[in-house]
């Protein structure tokens, strides 16, 4: 997941909680193996080198692709699975290199899910165009984790946390929630504010982490695929509280897109939100 990733679990028998905790590890990664573009034995290896040949795909990965497809409806394009080459161009690390408009461009060339052929269960893709599930992976393996935990050991609450996206399926026994930190974006590690989780899942976006700083403009690394650049006038973080992970991915993602836009646009999906 190329992050820290931890699992609080309430007071329980230490077998019971050693189960728990090798079937999340397990389950992260799983989805790591099976859709990191890193990888070169899974099926986003092979679509991504299928050089316009048409490519099957399994079940749990046309569900993947019909969901990112949904993105990018909902975003106008904004969102696309498609637009992972721009790391070609861009790296964010905290540095200064941006990118020139040509070099940008030439990558936008590969960019665009009204380029692909996609008839469930088979995809094609043109030569050279690539996929990245980066923008939905993480979130999709926290459900994933808290759901294999509430059928191997039902009742038993633990929190999954994934790079700071994070899910409880099962209350805890003794009535306390689990609190959770909004990291500051301007104080990587401390705590803005602290949300009492019973139940539900949260979801951060931001430019805490990952950015470039050039000539006092801080580039965000949530990046419009329409453009191939970083939003404008978007917060510096989006934390949204929703009943998945995914769902709460999704929101502050689709927030971050909107740029200023950000703040109605969650009002609007009456969601229970933080912004910075």
């Amino acid at each position: 997941m190329a992050c820290p990733c931890e699992l609080l679990i309430e007071r329980i028998d230490e077998p019971t909680a050693r189960a728990v905790l090798n079937a999340v590890a397990t389950c992260a990664w799983a989805v790591e193996e099976r859709f990191s573009r890193y990888r070169s034995n899974n099926i986003v290896h092979r679509i991504n080198t299928s050089d316009g040949s048409p490519i099957t795909v399994d079940e749990e990965t046309a569900n993947l692709l019909d969901f990112a497809e949904q993105l990018t409806v909902l975003s106008d394009g904004a969102f696309d699975i498609t637009s992972g080459v721009l790391r070609t161009v861009w790296t964010f690390d905290g540095g200064d290199r941006v990118p020139s408009q040509e070099q940008i461009q030439k990558v936008r060339e590969l960019i665009g899910w009204h380029k692909v052929e996609w008839r469930r269960p088979v995809l094609r893709m043109r030569p050279h165009m690539q996929i990245d599930f980066g923008g939905i992976g993480k979130e999709y393996a926290v459900d994933c984790a808290v759901s294999l935990v509430e059928r191997i050991a039902p009742g038993v609450s633990c929190l999954v946390n994934l790079g700071g996206d994070v899910a409880v399926r099962t209350p805890r026994r003794d009535g306390q929630p689990w609190r959770v930190g909004i990291e500051s974006h301007n104080d990587v590690g401390s705590p803005t504010t602290t949300v009492a989780l019973h139940a539900g899942a949260l979801a951060t976006s931001g430019d805490s982490r990952r950015f470039v700083m050039k000539d006092g403009i801080r580039h965000s690394h949530i990046l419009d695929a329409r453009t191939g650049w970083p939003v404008q006038g978007a917060p510096h973080s989006v934390t949204v509280l929703a009943q998945t992970c995914t769902q709460a991915g999704s929101l502050s993602t689709l927030a971050m897109l909107r740029g200023q836009g950000a703040r109605s646009f969650l009002e609007a999906q009456r969601a229970r939100f933080w912004i910075q």
